[in-house]
């Protein structure tokens, strides 16, 4: 954190006084030869892999089987980044399809804007196909995930600050954000400090993933329970992070369009928690899941229940190798000993 001068407002002229503030990057994006390394896409990038490996971790110790969350990641990822840039998108359409806007710039994800409720909706939609392939519920995968997922939100929050945006309200408290006049919203070129608000909602949510295993542990939430909780919770802290922000957005009755979004979420997921708690109970026994059909379709059921004969059961296959294996005793004659119940 370093001083500056005191800036002049627009329309009279402040105090001199020194301000505190926290330096944005120089640069967002390095470059390897030809390769192009930017620090958004970085912070995505190493949000991703926490959240897989926290959620691994959580499946396996609740007594999953080991690969689940990392082969629902290969479906839930690629479908959270594609909902997260159409959600930005539609949300915020002026800069691609308003005057002056360019469409093309709508694909081009690594200069930032992506929405978390597009991410979580298309992200759970990617889930649920990759749920169905290894036949493992996708409430259970979602109560795993939350922490993991909130832990993604902190680190990959970072990335604003490396392409300076989204930033909130002009402010000269000693954690405020610098960002430089080219970065600088219109209308607000005479300030040079703002609130960081991505540093807000990554302590917001780091503190969310806290807050979701305690209450783990001393509720025994299940059932898709705990990830609903992790919804409410982001969604309170979204709510006063928007009021701050001041990048354009879509306002109706006087808020910001993802306020109404908040809220509207916040009771669903709310209404979701007390209507779970009471018709399914306690938490889900990951251990007891059944395993996969070798080499059929990953939607197996428990191999111990399948019926006695049935292609591809446990009962059938050690049947087949007690017969192979078991030595038919010959007589003296060489020929096999007749049954002594039978005539001679």
């Amino acid at each position: 954190m370093v001083s500056s001068r005191s800036r002049i407002r627009q329309g009279n002229v402040r105090r001199v006084m020194d301000v505190a503030y926290i330096p944005s990057p120089s640069r967002g994006v390095w470059h390897l030869g030809p390769l192009p390394v930017r620090g958004y896409a970085l912070c995505i990038i190493l949000g991703v892999i926490a959240a897989v490996w926290i959620s691994e971790r959580r499946w396996v110790a609740r007594g999953g089987r080991r690969g689940v969350i990392g082969d629902v990641a290969i479906w839930a990822v690629p479908f959270g980044i594609v909902g997260a840039r159409i959600y930005h998108v539609i949300t915020t359409p002026d800069p691609y399809f308003g005057d002056g806007g360019n469409p093309w710039e709508a694909f081009a994800i690594w200069k930032g804007g992506i929405g978390i409720w597009g991410a979580i909706s298309m992200g759970a939609l990617g889930a649920w196909i990759a749920c169905r392939r290894q036949g493992v519920p996708l409430p259970a995968v979602a109560d795993v995930a939350a922490p993991g997922i909130a832990v993604a939100q902190a680190i990959g929050r970072w990335g604003n600050w490396f392409n300076q945006e989204l930033y909130g309200k002009p402010t000269d408290l000693p954690w405020a954000l610098k960002i430089d006049l080219d970065k600088r919203v219109a209308g607000y070129e005479n300030y040079a400090t703002f609130h960081p608000t991505f540093l807000y909602e990554s302590l917001w949510v780091l503190a969310l993933a806290g807050v979701l295993i305690w209450a783990e542990r001393r509720y025994q939430l299940g059932h898709g329970r705990l990830f609903a909780l992790y919804v409410a919770g982001y969604t309170l802290g979204r709510a006063w992070i928007e009021y701050l922000r001041i990048d354009t957005a879509h306002r109706f009755g006087g808020l910001r369009l993802n306020d109404w979004v908040s809220f509207v979420v916040f009771i669903l997921a709310v209404t979701y928690i007390v209507i779970s708690s009471r018709e399914r109970p306690g938490r889900e026994d990951l251990a007891a899941l059944p395993e996969p059909s070798a080499g059929g379709p990953r939607v197996g059921r428990d191999r111990e229940s399948s019926p006695a004969g049935e292609p591809g059961s446990d009962r059938d296959g050690a049947d087949r190798n007690s017969d192979a294996q078991t030595e038919v005793p010959v007589s003296s004659g060489g020929e096999p000993p007749g049954n002594p119940d039978e005539p001679g």
